[in-house]
């Protein structure tokens, strides 16, 4: 087993899940199989519980593990899928050293950080390579070196080096080297004091990623290098991108590929980035552009919309057309008629999910003008349960429609709470999860969207489209053409628009930078097309 450890110095939010994915995709390029493995060193057992504005968005995996959004960064780089095991977190590793003690698994010794608790660690990321077939193993340590929260993982990733043995682990230390004063004088002192903490606990970093707002000049490079005690050459500068998709090429352009071989002992076979590249050119070039509206609880937070953002870039570097993303806060709508305006004169509108009352009045404006203009829509999770409450106000003439998350006593609860969700006690990873079966309707919008009358999507939900009023949305011209094995409302949408559909899954998950989501290719497509046709007049809404 090789390892290569990612630790971050002096701030968080340095870009270690973007470093991370970057080298494992220098790597795969090679040929040579990896995975990634990502330590939040927070007591949570998982992110499913967190607030997006305190972690950004809680990224659901295959198997229904709500998960740190960095897994998103790495599937989106390497193209291929991770479970529940690589994202690790103190509270999954307490839980099992203290099930073990439970159990008289430790036969009566003194259960300790060390050795039990950095086993359980080194124990996981063994297992975590293994079962993945893999023959370099990524892990990034969240937080910054001096947390007291990482310690113990730090102290494991040591013992695990010297264990292995050389020319097995490669340590990466990202850095911030921040641009201060008037001339612009590029700091050095931060890199150093984390540098050196990261020493103190017995780890010599072979890499150094040097992040700021510019380019490293050859002078700071080697100031760096002469107090870092590492080569000139492993100082690398990461200056800030146009598009996280350029990273990996600003690393290989600077021989990290080759040295991480070189340290790990690995075939250096020439890289292939052909499609890389190929999907890199297009999203240069765009030509001409497009406003996407996104209405939403959390836009204050645009990590809370990271999948979301990443699908439409995806989108942007196939159809070389520029994406510009407009953000509206739901709860400002009601209160501001003229975003409804604004919004009115977007080329398309998403409503992505979220939970709670917050903010449900302006998505409801906001899907309404969506519907009534004729200005394509992607609804997502919740934002398909609030257009269900949308055409039910405006369209059925059932007024008081709700979802019962929202007004649990409303006459027509249009959305309803999951049967299987009643007298749950717990919250965390207890909702509908992961990857789940669709079934969609031969020759409706969304399946010639997808090319295919069945998909496999992640979901995570408590509440469904009430049954009781698949009849009446039917006859209104509402068609549910989306559908779970066991007959939940999966997709809907209306016939004689140019793009209205509503998913209860989240296709955001499932995007790629060489194969972007279709519903989001669909949307574009749609908004592209409906621009060279004006809009037409107002409608009232019809009532049954």
């Amino acid at each position: 087993m090789k390892v290569i450890v990612v630790s971050g110095g002096v701030i968080s939010g340095l870009g270690k899940g973007i470093t991370t994915s970057s080298l494992g995709r220098l790597l795969k390029a090679r040929g040579i199989p990896v995975t990634i493995l990502k330590i939040d060193p927070y007591l949570n057992v998982d992110a499913g519980t967190m607030n997006p504005y305190q972690h950004g968005e809680v990224f659901v995996l295959d198997d229904g593990t709500e998960a740190d959004l960095d897994l998103g960064n790495y599937e989106r780089f390497l193209g291929q899928s991770l479970s529940g095991t690589h994202n690790l977190t103190t509270g999954k590793i307490y839980r099992a050293v203290i099930e073990k003690e439970r159990r008289g698994d430790y036969l009566g010794t003194t259960v300790q950080i060390i050795p039990h608790v950095t086993g359980e660690i080194k124990r996981t990321i063994r297992e975590v390579a293994q079962t993945a077939g893999a023959e370099v193993i990524l892990v990034e340590v969240g937080g910054t070196v001096g947390d007291i929260e990482s310690m113990p993982f730090l102290e494991a990733l040591r013992e695990l080096s010297y264990e292995l043995g050389e020319g097995h682990t490669a340590f990466v230390h990202t850095t911030l080297v921040p641009i201060v004063g008037p001339v612009g004088e590029a700091k050095t002192k931060p890199t150093q004091h984390s540098v050196r903490e990261l020493r103190a606990i017995g780890i010599r970093p072979n890499l150094i990623i040097a992040r700021g707002s510019a380019p490293l000049a050859a002078d700071i490079k080697a100031k760096i290098s002469l107090f870092c005690d590492v080569p000139p050459e492993a100082v690398i500068s990461v200056p800030d991108q146009p598009t996280i998709y350029e990273v990996p090429l600003v690393l290989e352009a600077q021989g990290v590929g080759t040295r991480l071989t070189e340290l790990l002992h690995l075939p250096d076979r020439p890289p292939d980035y052909a499609a890389w590249k190929e999907f890199l050119t297009t999203y240069r070039r765009s030509g001409g552009s497009i406003e996407v509206a996104i209405v939403g609880k959390y836009t204050e937070l645009r990590d809370a919309y990271l999948s979301h953002i990443e699908a439409f870039h995806h989108v942007q570097g196939h159809l070389g057309v520029e994406v510009r993303l407009s953000w509206y806060d739901a709860e400002d709508i009601p209160k501001n008629p003229t975003l409804l305006a604004r919004i009115e004169h977007a080329d398309a509108l998403l409503v992505p999910g979220g939970f709670g009352v917050r903010g449900v009045e302006g998505k409801v404006q906001a899907i309404e003008v969506s519907r009534t203009r004729r200005i394509p829509f992607l609804g997502v999770c919740y934002g398909f349960q609030i257009a269900a409450v949308e055409f039910a106000r405006n369209v059925l003439g059932l007024a008081s429609a709700s979802s019962t998350e929202i007004e649990p006593e409303t006459p027509d609860p249009v959305v309803c709470l999951l049967e299987q969700q009643k007298g749950l006690q717990g919250m965390g990873g207890t909702m509908r999860l992961g990857a789940q079966r669709v079934v969609l309707t031969p020759g409706s919008l969304i399946a010639r969207t997808y090319g295919k009358t069945e998909v496999w999507e992640r979901h995570r939900h408590r509440y469904e489209i009430n049954p009781a009023y698949f009849d009446r949305f039917r006859a209104a011209g509402l068609a549910i053409t989306g559908t779970s094995v066991d007959g939940r409302v999966e997709s809907f949408e209306i016939a004689d628009h140019p793009f209205f559909v509503g998913v209860q899954f989240h296709p955001e998950f499932l995007s790629r930078p060489e194969a972007p989501h279709p519903l989001y290719l669909g949307l574009v497509r749609a908004a592209l097309a409906r621009k060279e046709v004006p809009a037409p007049a107002a409608r009232p809404p019809a009532l049954s």
